[in-house]
């Protein structure tokens, strides 16, 4: 089985620059690399021709997510596996592809393989060295995953309106709707750099909340959905609780952005069954 690498940046150089020459170190090495440059300027796209001569770049001149990249990304890649990473993120065993691809060739329904960070993000993970054994997940994260492609075109995929973020569990659903796996191995760690550079933790709260009520509207079947719908609102609210009251007095902006966005949501509405729905909630 083949291997893409699909990478989503923007105006990350430094960031990218590392990940990149990480890469280059593979053995072996991935059929080939996708990196969308989300709305960055002008001399990204410069420095990954430069870095990276041989990989295959897509520009959006204005941004239109990672979520919608990766979707392209996805689409466009030629193999059988596509490992999806941040561009701040690399896997840190050189032979890791040779690592990956038996748990596919052995395991046909096999949707989804993840993987532990070490992550700037939780300095405990730096030095960790026990990671979770094997077991199944409801989500995974994009920054060190492995999608089968063959799964991803049968199903409904990323969704282009979350623009950021939850784009992993409702993918999750959907491959678990459809009797796919989606797996948590330590077989490969990921070094996740996690820059803080664009990132900006109510907005990314707000994006998160949204697409979670978007993805419930769009896959919980009736009528079940008005009460998951509820807990997701007062779920959030009770973690925007936790931060602080300059985070209460926020949370309406993306209830605006919830509501503006229901009659797509409805128009694209694919809800899987209660009992496949129930199977996917009890997933860690």
């Amino acid at each position: 089985m083949t291997v893409s690498v699909m990478i989503t940046t923007r105006n990350r150089i430094v960031d990218l620059r590392r990940t990149c020459r990480a890469l280059q170190q593979l053995n072996p090495l991935p059929l080939e690399m996708l990196i969308t440059i989300d709305g960055s300027t002008d001399h990204m796209a410069e420095a990954v021709k430069a870095e990276l001569p041989q990989a295959r770049t897509f520009v959006n001149p204005m941004g239109l997510g990672s979520v919608a990249s990766r979707d392209r990304m996805m689409r466009e890649a030629r193999g059988d596996l596509v490992l999806a990473l941040d561009d701040d993120s690399y896997p840190e065993q050189l032979d890791c592809i040779a690592r990956i691809v038996p748990f596919f060739e052995q395991r046909p329904k096999l949707a989804v393989l993840h993987f532990p960070q070490r992550t700037d993000e939780y300095p405990q993970t730096l030095q960790q060295t026990d990671f979770s054994p094997e077991h199944l997940t409801r989500s995974f994260a994009n920054s060190g995953a492995v999608l089968r492609r063959s799964t991803y075109l049968r199903l409904p995929g990323f969704e282009p309106r979350f623009f950021h973020m939850y784009e992993e569990p409702d993918y999750a659903l959907q491959c678990i709707a459809a009797g796919h796996d989606v797996l948590f191995s330590p077989v490969v760690t990921i070094r996740h750099h996690y820059s803080g550079q664009t990132r900006d933790e109510i907005r990314v709260h707000h994006r998160h909340a949204r697409n979670e009520f978007w993805s419930a509207l769009i896959r919980c079947p009736f009528p079940f959905a008005p009460g998951i719908l509820a807990w997701r609102v007062f779920s959030q609210l009770r973690y925007a609780s936790k931060r602080g009251w300059s985070w209460v007095v926020r949370e309406p902006l993306w209830w605006v952005q919830a509501l503006a966005g229901i009659a797509y949501c409805l128009r694209k509405r694919m809800p899987v069954s209660w009992a496949e729905y129930k199977r996917w909630l009890a997933l860690p």
